[in-house]
């Protein structure tokens, strides 16, 4: 869903060739966001490019910044309107020791987008109202016309199962991270840590054991090292391709959303449209996408931006309501997705803005 902030009204113009850039492989929300978004105008009868070399578009959509900085002046200069999304920013090499390589990049990262942002692009979409805030609070508000749009699903191909057992031999607790490495280990410990909670503090109310499952890259010693420090099942699947999301959405009682200040995960949205309720910690933009039943989001407890140890005692309380009541959150988490994160819903909101005068 998206809220526009600027003038009321503007004129259109006529928008049949579409540049989205960078050509982003690989995995994770900008890719992910890139195949669906390309997808979807295509479907609209838009015409989608990725080279600027060899043909003008009419807008153009950054998905964060890019290397071709001169490219995007020189469509600037044509006349193309320009529009950048923007998630949050660079954070955690200023907190955790990731070497040297990775902490130019994320500053290098950071610059690139705010350079594009201030001084480039006609419209900015960010993700959240906590994507917003963050750029404006550290790096001013920008001197152009801003909206956010959440992200979006296919809510035909991410649907709740219609045989879900809502009281099985065992819970699943189901974790879904492009990657688990790079400064982001900190959600593997607090998801083994409401593992181990559950299983102990929790198992006579539950009644029944908790599994976690793990989807993501994960390497081997890194699996080997935290399955040595808890007794309790692990199942490690490893990366999946798009299309195997959804059923391991469906199969899970409880989708634990660990990132830490994320702006807008996909994770979230896709378990949500699969009748799969939400748990996290209340940082980032969680509190703006898990509402009323949906799920649950539940005070940090610490100083997250420090990577404190959080309350997982309270993590663990509200994950026992959820499991306990799946009759009321799975329908509840399903309405949700399609009251604000349909596809459709996303394509309009950047369509209003790339289309504008």
């Amino acid at each position: 869903m998206g809220r526009y902030s600027g003038a009321l009204y503007w004129k259109t113009r006529s928008v049949k060739r579409v540049a989205v850039v960078p050509h982003v492989h690989g995995v994770g929300g900008m890719v992910s966001f890139r195949a669906k978004f390309t997808l979807g105008l295509q479907k609209r009868g838009f015409e989608v490019i990725h080279d600027l070399q060899r043909l003008m578009p009419d807008a153009l959509l950054v998905i964060g910044g890019t290397r071709n900085l001169l490219g995007l002046m020189q469509a600037k200069r044509r006349g193309v309107r320009i529009v950048q999304r923007l998630n949050g920013m660079n954070w955690l090499h200023r907190k955790l020791h990731t070497g040297a390589r990775h902490y130019l990049r994320s500053v290098y990262g950071n610059w690139n987008l705010n350079l594009i942002r201030m001084h480039i692009a006609d419209h900015i979409v960010y993700q959240s109202e906590f994507s917003r805030d963050w750029w404006e609070r550290v790096h001013g508000v920008a001197p152009v016309p801003n909206s956010v749009v959440y992200n979006g699903v296919d809510l035909t191909t991410y649907t709740p199962s219609m045989t879900f057992n809502v009281q099985p031999a065992r819970f699943q607790l189901l974790l879904v991270e492009g990657s688990l490495a790079g400064g982001y280990e900190f959600g593997l410990e607090s998801a083994v840590a409401l593992l181990d909670e559950l299983n102990a503090a929790h198992r006579h109310e539950l009644r029944r054991p908790v599994e976690l499952t793990i989807v993501g890259r994960v390497g081997e010693t890194v699996q080997q090292a935290w399955q040595q420090r808890t007794r309790n099942v692990i199942n490690w699947v490893g990366m999946l391709p798009p299309e195997g999301i959804p059923e391991m959405d469906r199969a899970a009682h409880l989708l634990y959303a660990s990132d830490i200040n994320a702006a807008c995960p996909n994770s979230v949205i896709e378990a949500l449209a699969c009748g799969t309720p939400a748990l996290a910690f209340d940082t980032g933009a969680l509190s703006e996408l898990v509402t009323g039943d949906s799920g649950r989001v539940v005070p940090y407890g610490a100083n997250y931006w420090n990577l404190e140890k959080p309350d997982i005692s309270a993590l663990a309380a509200a994950a026992v309501e959820i499991l306990l009541h799946q009759e009321k959150f799975r329908p509840a988490a399903r309405a949700r997705a399609e009251q604000a994160f349909g596809l459709d819903t996303m394509l309009d909101g950047y369509l209003r803005v790339l289309e504008r005068e």
